[in-house]
């Protein structure tokens, strides 16, 4: 069948057994309910079809028989044709954008984790309202993908059409924050946006504790302390039954702030 989506959501990309170099990207259709459509091999994409955040496609899809989860779809095909139909630029301090996002803001993560776990439901994909950003922080981890990863990197044909392969981010990065229940949550930011920021930073500083911190100086102190922000959140396949918390912050929605004295 063939869907039209608004790209909200791409995740940074991962070296998969069976899909090589893959993302996981998710949306909204013109109806206005999430979709998640994995794998695409962005990075293989022609360029005409390689899409942006908030850019509309165009893409032949089915139901994704393997994932339990309701809004996940696959593509026909791993080289399928993705047509890029418009795009939402943020005129109007993102009115047609929010339009589209706005329209069921989850704001109690216990009810949202209750959803998730809800046999009836499955909900994995969410636009949720934080009630106070607390904290930004990152983690180190692992600098090298592990052997099994490597091994998919060596073995496809995963380069892109400037000879690089998909650089490992070393460090996790978390915002902290309470919902509207005072309830606390630390939760992983994965997407690519981030990782796409600290390597600029690492780049332009040439120090890694100096990138960190320019990282969050633009998610924390500018996004969570100066905009409108709202949280994409979307779980795991592997975690979603198992996981306590099973949601990731895999995208950030951050119109300016609205002075409600304006008209007043």
């Amino acid at each position: 069948m063939k869907k039209e989506v608004l790209i909200t959501v791409k995740t940074y990309p991962l070296p998969t057994s069976r899909y090589d170099e893959s993302v996981c990207t998710a949306g909204f259709t013109r109806d206005k309910k999430w979709i998640r459509i994995y794998p695409i091999k962005f990075r293989n994409l022609p360029y005409s079809s390689q899409y942006k955040k908030y850019d509309w496609i165009e893409i032949d899809v089915e139901k994704n028989l393997s994932d339990f989860r309701a809004e996940s779809f696959r593509p026909l095909k791993l080289d399928i044709d993705i047509t890029i139909s418009g795009h939402i630029n943020t005129d109007s301090n993102w009115y047609e954008r929010k339009q589209i996002v706005l329209n069921n803001v989850e704001e109690n993560m216990q009810s949202l984790i209750k959803d998730a776990k809800d046999k009836s439901k499955y909900k994995s994909l969410s636009v949720f309202k934080p009630k106070e950003i607390i904290d930004f922080h990152a983690t180190s981890t692992s600098r090298e993908w592990g052997v099994k990863k490597q091994n998919i990197l060596a073995q496809g044909n995963l380069f892109d059409r400037n000879g690089e392969l998909i650089k490992k981010l070393p460090y996790k990065f978390f915002f902290k924050f309470i919902d509207i229940k005072n309830k606390e949550c630390n939760m992983m930011i994965e997407d690519w946006e981030i990782g796409e920021l600290f390597w600029k930073c690492l780049s332009n500083r040439g120090n890694e504790r100096k990138a960190i911190d320019d990282v969050k100086n633009k998610y924390f102190n500018d996004l969570a302390k100066t905009k409108d922000l709202y949280l994409y959140l979307g779980t795991t396949r592997e975690h979603h039954l198992t996981a306590r918390n099973p949601f990731l912050i895999i995208g950030l929605f951050y119109p300016k702030k609205e002075n409600p004295n304006l008209f007043t």
